[in-house]
């Protein structure tokens, strides 16, 4: 098994705590970080300029993705070339329709044309995919993000997904593929062992990445223990 700085795909950190950023921030297999509001809300964040901000005060040189949240595409436009003024490592996450199921592609296009840097979220088919890699198509640097972890919760085996996608997504080469929403340590490996360029990470998996290769009859052992000592701590009987 790899060791996790040995890994070819990047690892991003995905949150809006800023002192866990920070922490990430310090860990050298963490290539970028990623945000969204329902994570900035959890986090507490009431400003979200301010917090935007502060964090780029203190990172400057990994890319960091802050997401637009209107559901108008004008004002989401308005928003974006705001938000990408902000700093040159920021990507702006475009969702990949509004919340009326209008597609979000003609705007992506007009940002990309504007030298933009994208991150296109919320995507979980290939029809998707094809049509924001035509979007993206002779563009700057950008993201496609496909929420693995959320084709996964329906059931279906979500890497031949990620493997057609890096197909499609050749046809706008300065783009990059996402493997977002992973829900377990073993994704890191599995976007790792298709070529996927990034997968993002919560704090809860970048915990668990301390367990790569660990080994499995230490772990039994340790398992044993926390249950005995819980089973004490309560004070069971029979």
């Amino acid at each position: 098994m790899k060791k996790i700085e040995d890994l070819n795909t990047k690892i991003f950190a995905d949150g809006a705590d800023i002192t866990s950023m920070l922490k990430m921030y310090q860990k050298p297999y963490i290539s970028g970080f990623t945000t969204n509001p329902t994570l900035m809300r959890k986090a507490g964040v009431n400003d979200y300029k301010s917090f935007a901000q502060d964090v780029l005060k203190e990172i400057s040189d990994k890319p960091i993705s802050f997401e637009v949240f209107a559901d108008e595409f004008e004002e989401m436009k308005r928003q974006a070339l705001e938000i990408a003024s902000w700093g040159k490592n920021v990507y702006v996450k475009i969702p990949v329709t509004n919340t009326k199921g209008a597609t979000a592609y003609e705007l992506i296009h007009q940002l990309a044309e504007q030298n933009v840097q994208l991150n296109i979220t919320a995507i979980l088919t290939l029809e998707q995919v094809r049509e924001v890699v035509l979007a993206l198509k002779n563009t700057p640097s950008s993201i496609i993000s496909i929420f693995a972890g959320r084709v996964a919760d329906t059931g279906l085996d979500p890497v031949p997904v990620m493997q057609a996608a890096l197909e499609l997504i050749k046809l706008a080469p300065n783009t990059e593929l996402l493997w977002a929403s992973p829900r377990e340590v073993l994704n890191v490996y599995q976007a790792d062992a298709i070529g996927c360029h990034i997968i993002t990470a919560t704090d809860s998996i970048l915990a668990k990445l301390e367990l790569a290769g660990k080994d499995l009859a230490e772990f039994s052992l340790e398992t044993v223990q926390m249950f005995y000592n819980d089973a004490t701590a309560a004070g069971y009987s029979l």
